[in-house]
């Protein structure tokens, strides 16, 4: 498979303005796969124009165009002729629904998978890269017809992973109680990428990037932490 991706744990991260923390390790791939223009994927969220604006704002300066799907005429062919995809975090049922609702989902997989169309994902985004939306941390406020997703990666990922403080005195579930829970019915493998981290995927080798851990969670077996920069190509092996 023909993998250019790049997923993101979010887009923004404490103490840095809107993708900033990535700036180093995303112009590097952009400028590795010959990317001017990025063609973004606004449908997590409601206003569309607003948050096209926001990520425009962000990467002009860094020497990228920032064009909106929602403004295209034809959704699909845009993806097709796209120099890279960048789908945006929201809200992952939303996002997923859209897509369905479009016709999009198996053009994205064809043009990232088939023809090798670079893609970014950052939380939504991420989400809907993987097996399924079922590792989501969303409100369900809209329904697709299949938690499937794009199927890019062959694993689950949870973004904004977040242990639970030890000196906390709320007694619901904890992120990793619902990850386990997963685990028990689907019997595939989750990685939590914490804020700040992000997955560089070129055809069959995954890279962690970032600044923090990642926590891998898989069926029957203690979570193991991994310290960027490391090599997290096995994830693609293990369905």
């Amino acid at each position: 498979m023909m993998r250019k991706i790049f997923l993101l744990s979010s887009s923004k991260v404490h103490g840095y303005e809107f993708l900033k923390h990535a700036q180093e390790e995303l112009t590097s791939f952009l400028k590795k796969n010959n990317v001017k223009t990025i063609l973004f994927v606004p449908y997590a969220k409601i206003a569309h124009d607003k948050y096209t604006e926001t990520v425009s704002k962000a990467l002009t300066p860094w020497g990228y165009k920032v064009e909106g799907i929602h403004v295209k005429e034809n959704p699909s062919d845009a993806i097709r002729t796209a120099e890279a995809i960048f789908i945006g975090g929201g809200n992952t049922f939303l996002l997923l629904k859209t897509l369905y609702d479009l016709n999009l989902v198996e053009v994205i997989r064809e043009a990232v998978l088939s023809n090798g169309i670079p893609y970014i994902g950052s939380s939504a985004g991420t989400n809907v890269a993987t097996l399924s939306i079922h590792t989501t941390n969303d409100m369900p406020i809209a329904f697709p017809p299949t938690f499937d997703a794009l199927k890019l990666v062959s694993f689950n990922i949870n973004p904004h992973y977040l242990e639970t403080d030890a000196s906390t005195q709320h007694m619901g579930e904890t992120r990793d109680e619902r990850l386990n829970e997963f685990l028990e019915y689907q019997k595939r493998p989750v990685l939590g990428l914490r804020e700040g981290t992000a997955l560089i995927i070129s055809d069959d080798k995954v890279t962690l990037v970032g600044d923090r851990k990642a926590k891998l969670f898989k069926p029957e077996c203690d979570p193991v932490e991994f310290d960027p920069p490391c090599d997290l190509s096995f994830l693609l092996k293990e369905n």
